[in-house]
This record gives C-alpha cells, structure tokens and sequence, in this order.
C-alpha cells in the first residue's frame, strides 16, 4: 500500500499528517541530542540494565534495548532457580557490533563491578572484614568479602596449615593489607588479625596464670617430646613424660591436634614468655602407695612391655613398672639375653624383690616366682642315684651333663675310667652324646652335682687287678712315654705301671713304642699305682716274644709306631678348652716302689700325684662381674683337677670362656 492510499484511509489532510510526524520525532528533545544520548548508553565496558526475555537450556535471554539480545550462561547466576521471565537484572556490557547488531554481556563481571564499588566505599587498607572461603587458588585461597578477594597461604595461619584446603566453605575474620584499584584486587590476611587477638590475650594471661591452676587448652602441634596446648593467647608445652603416668611411646598415643583438654599449669616463666603445662598431675601417682601394693616378696601378674639387653621391664598397673634383671630370669640356665625368655606383649608372674620410691624403681624377679630348683636337689638326686643326660659342654677337666633342665652335673675325668689315665675328656664321651653316670655328691648351696661314670661298674683294682698284675708277676708291655723320673708302660688296655729311674741304667735306651718285659714290684691300691723293675733276662723276654738286638736290648720301634704311642699317651687337647695346667703323672710309683739307694736328688714315686685338678670358678653373677678369684676346692687333693662336687653345675665352664680352669697358684711341672 502506498502512502497516498494510507493517508486516504485514515482521512488525513497531507498537511495534517506531516504535523503527527514532526511532533513525533520531536517530542523528547532534540533528534540529534536523543541519537547521541542512544549511542553513549552502548558503549562497551558499562555496566547498563537488561530484562530476562528467555531461558533456555543453560541460557538465558537478556534485552538491554539494543538491535538485540545478549545471551549469557545460567552458571553466572548463582541461583537460576530464583530468577524468572521479566526480572531486570544488571550486566556488563563488553562489547557491541554495531554493523550486525549483536552484543557480549556478563552477569558476573557486572556482579564484581558493583562489589568492588561497593567494597571500596566500605573498607580501606588496615580495616577487618568477614568472608566465604570460596576456593583454593595458585598459592592461597579466594575468599568472598561482596568481592572476591585473595588470601595468600602464609597469611592463613599463625602456624604452619598442613592443608589450607580446610578451610574450604568456612567463614573467616581477616584484614585488608592491600588494595589495588587499577587491578581491581584487594589481599586480605587472616594471620595478622590473629597475632593482634592472640597479642592481647597473652598480656592478660600471663597476668592471671599460676603454677598448680587447672587450665582449658586446645592441642595445636604435636612433637616426639610432647604437645603445644593454646591457653587463649599463648602456647604451653605439655611434655610426653608429664602426659600420663603409665609409659608413652609418643604423644599422638593419647592427644591429637585440635582436641580441648584440661591441663594443670605446672611452671610459668613470665621473662621468657613459657608455660609447663602437666596431665598426669591432675591425678594422684601411684607410686605414692606402691609399697603398700607391692610389698616386697609378694607375687604379681604382669605384662612385658620392653626388652633391654640387660632385662625386661614388667608393666604392673598404669604408671608402674618393674625390672626384671637378665640375672633373676632363671635360677639354672645361663641367658645370653632376655628375648630367649621374653618377648613384648607376655604376661609373666614376678616376686618383688625390692622397691626405692624415691627413684620410682621396682626390682622384680622371675626366678623366685618359679622356685630354686637348687632346694630340692640333694632329695630329687641323692647320692648312688643313676641318671642319664645329655653332654652339653666339655673343657679340659671334664664334661658338663644337663641331668634335668637347667641342672648341670660335672662329670670329672678322675671319675670317667677306673683303670685309664684320661687327658682328654673327649676320649670317653661327645658333646650332645646321651650318657648314664652316677650321682656322687650334690652341694645345693654352691649349684653343684659331682657325677662318675666310672662307678656305673665294679672298680678293678679291689680284685681283678690284685689278682692279675699281684707282686713278682711278670707281664709283657709297651713304653708310652720317657720322662725325668722314669718311663710308663702300657700292661693292658687302660693299665699302665711305672718303670722308675732308679731300676734303670744308663744301658738301658727305651722309647715310646719299645716292647719290655717287666716284673711287678708293687701294688699300691689306695693311689692305684704299680711299681715295676726291668726283666734284663734274654731267655725270659724271648718267652714273652720280644725281639733283641745283638746287645741283648729291646729292638727299638719303627717312626711310625712310637708316633702312633706318643699320640695315644699324649692326646690332643679338647677343642675350646685349654689343656689342664701343671700336669703331673698320675702313675708315678709309691715311694716304696723306689730302690733304697735311689739318688736323693731323683722324684720319689710317692711324689708323683695325679695331675692337679684345677680350681673352677664360681658362677659368675649375671651381667654383673665376675668373682675375684676362683673357689677352692673343698674335697679334691690341692693338686688335683677340680672334681665336679667342686666346680660349678652350671655356667661355669661358661663363665670361664670354655677355656679350661686358671693355672693353680704355687703348682710346678714335675
């Protein structure tokens, strides 16, 4: 339709159209001022109003009067739920196309112009503000005060935050201490806002705080030596052994951070600003009646809590324990350490041996809760009784035999062979070797049980032997060893007599191994020793079938055979042990046995003893010393080898290092 044909419609005169026109354009002011006002208000980078005209999807709709909407995301309001078709809503404008018309706006830039305005024209630079833990951000926290601000981590806390992450949707108090207008960023610092509270709280602390009062804290660090309690102000040093009377490994055992407890002010130190703070000592000590809990000699349960070289400690109730000393663990058995009776966690039944309240120490006993089994022992092994055990240890003077757990009997050389000169105990028996032996005395005060092995058999010497070898019989036997004062000869297995100086002659050359004929001087049963003289009679020691050489001596012995001799008479020493010190011969003749014009200055037979059996020491006392000297023996000849009723049952061929016994003091070799 043209618009001569429109204005015949409505029955306008051209004129009067023209005038509807003009009023239209001109009613508001000035064209030209309206078009510039219309410009001015799309200038990017102002924030204007719009109206929600749609929401669609995670969009929403936005008319601000331009050539058309703006659209923007659902996710910067922060709740869509609440927004509605018509509500006006505030944006920023970004900017505008004027050739297509379109335009960018944002909600949420808007939302922080306005807060940053708002913010600016509230708070200044020193001024406390309370906001919304929003997020964690590259190297701090972003924190809603109407504007999102920055809190940096080391402006968190006065202590170290293990992780500021916590703090997350939490609301806080801080300070501004830095506001950047042209960035539009402002830092804020919970930390100083904190020193200052905490400032004036300690003033008034120390002014009211006393030793002995009882105080509210929270635990805000815990250390291997103890806790730091904050009093309200100023921090206290609860210290592990002042946590709890009973033993703590570490203090996060019983505290952790942030926990509120009650404390008690133990000393305040107002120079140096500090605080001993004390749990245990809300409660009274236990050791204030131990003895009347403990008496000494009374029996108690309790459990191992810790294992020391020298001992276990017994925990008996919260607060107190006990030592067990590694010497009062076994009254038999010699423990090398307490883990090979204890281990953390038994329960054991202990005797209180002594109590010092003062040092808060208690000596227990395991031992004593079991019994001695030295009381008894003379009534559950008397004398003649046989027992069998094991070999557990062998030194030089004889063989340790366990007759019952932790029961050591000695077992003497003198006392293994009736007839045989034993240098080595290793010749009769083996360690770990299962043996039957007779008990011969037991000595309850001193450990010791003297067992022969020996007396399992009738002694030969009291017939057999009388019978056999009696005075001028005449026997064939082999030389086993030359010494100063005469030479021993071999009669029979085990049997050897004693060819003294004075019935040789300088004629006569006789080595180990030389086969003699000898005629029996004498017997002398008590030592049990036999005198013999030399058969020099050719016709006789060809009867006895020995060879002679052509002047009429005994044909010496091949190497081999006196080697093979000198072996057999001198055997190795046991291994471990030490050889017996100032060995005599057993076997020298009685001195009746000597010719009566025996050089004055030649050894008398009846100087000739059995080898000197050394004094063995006493059982050392566990992981103390060991005694001072070696005990002497009781029974046995001074110069004998300690017999078993002698030396200690147990232990003390340990005690001595399975070296055998110390040199007797004043003993001489022959």
């Amino acid at each position: 339709m043209r618009a001569r044909d429109k204005i015949r419609k409505f029955d306008l005169a051209p004129t009067e159209f023209e005038e509807k026109v003009n009023a239209i354009l001109t009613e508001g002011g000035d064209l030209d001022t309206r078009y510039d006002a219309g410009a001015q208000e799309f200038t990017p980078n102002k924030v204007v109003k719009g109206k929600i005209v749609d929401i669609r999807n995670d969009e929403v709709v936005i008319d601000i009067g331009y050539k058309s909407e703006g659209i923007i995301s659902t996710g910067e309001f922060n709740h869509i739920d609440e927004v509605d078709l018509g509500d006006e809503v505030d944006v920023l404008l970004e900017s505008v196309d004027e050739a297509g018309g379109g335009v960018i706006i944002s909600k949420r830039k808007a939302d922080r112009i306005k807060g940053w305005e708002r913010v600016v024209k509230t708070y200044g630079e020193g001024d406390d503000v309370r906001g919304h833990v929003i997020k964690k951000i590259k190297g701090g926290l972003l924190v809603d005060i109407g504007v999102p601000v920055f809190l940096p981590a080391s402006q968190v806390s006065i202590r170290r935050t293990h992780d500021i992450s916590d703090f997350i949707g939490k609301d806080i108090e801080a300070r501004i201490i830095k506001i950047d207008h042209d960035r539009m960023n402002i830092v804020i610092s919970r930390r100083k806002l904190i020193e200052e509270q905490r400032e004036e709280a300690k003033k008034s602390l120390l002014t009211e705080i006393k030793p002995g009062q009882i105080r509210v804290g929270v635990v805000k660090n815990i250390a291997d030596f103890g806790a730091f309690v904050d009093l309200g102000g100023i921090d206290g040093l609860l210290h592990i052994t002042d946590m709890s009377w009973s033993r703590l490994t570490h203090p996060s055992d019983l505290l952790k951070i942030d926990d509120e407890i009650e404390v008690m002010v133990l000393r305040v130190d107002l120079e140096r600003e500090r605080i001993a703070l004390g749990l245990k000592q809300k409660f009274p000590s236990p050791w204030e009646t131990v003895e009347l809990k403990y008496p000494v000699g009374s029996r108690v349960q309790g459990s191992v809590v810790n294992v020391m070289p020298y001992g276990a400690f017994v925990k008996l109730e919260d607060g107190i324990e006990g030592l067990v000393h590694i010497s009062e663990m076994s009254w038999s058995k010699r423990i090398n350490h307490p883990q090979e009776v204890v281990k953390v966690g038994d329960e054991v039944e202990v005797v209180v041996l002594d109590i010092n309240r003062d040092k808060q120490e208690i000596s227990l006993g395991m031992k004593q809760a079991d019994g001695n089994p030295w009381d008894d022992v003379d009534k559950r092994f008397p004398p003649g009784t046989v027992v069998e055990g094991r070999v557990r240890n062998l030194t030089s003077y004889g063989a340790f035999v366990e007759i019952e757990d932790g029961i050591d009997g000695l077992l003497h050389v003198s006392d293994m062979s009736w007839t045989k000169k034993v240098a080595n105990p290793q010749e009769i028996v083996q360690k770990g070797e299962t043996v039957r032996s007779v008990v011969l005395s037991v000595h309850p005060d001193k450990k010791r049980i003297a067992l022969g092995l020996k007396q399992l058999t009738l002694d030969p010497w009291q017939m057999e032997i009388l019978e056999r070898f009696a005075v001028d019989t005449e026997h064939a036997g082999t030389v086993t060893k030359v010494t100063n004062f005469g030479i021993f000869v071999s009669l029979e297995s085990d049997l050897e007599g004693l060819l003294h100086i004075s019935e040789l002659t300088p004629a006569d050359h006789l080595e180990a191994g030389s086969r003699v004929g000898v005629r029996v001087l004498r017997l002398d049963t008590d030592e049990r020793k036999i005198a013999l003289t030399l058969i020099r009679d050719p016709q006789i020691l060809e009867a006895m079938g020995i060879e002679l050489d052509e002047d009429g001596q005994p044909v010496p012995p091949t190497p081999a055979a006196a080697a093979a001799v000198a072996a057999v008479a001198d055997p190795e020493p046991v291994e471990g042990a030490e050889a017996p010190v100032d060995e005599a011969p057993a076997e020298e003749a009685p001195a009746e046995a000597a010719a009566d014009d025996a050089p004055a200055e030649e050894p008398q037979a009846e100087a000739a003893t059995d080898e000197p059996k050394a004094e063995a020491s006493e059982e050392a006392p566990a992981a103390e010393e060991a005694p001072a000297e070696e005990p002497k023996a009781e029974e046995a000849p001074a110069a004998e080898e300690p017999k078993a009723e002698d030396a200690p049952a147990e232990g003390a061929e340990d005690a001595a290092g399975d070296e055998g016994p110390e040199p007797v003091e004043g003993k001489k070799d022959e």
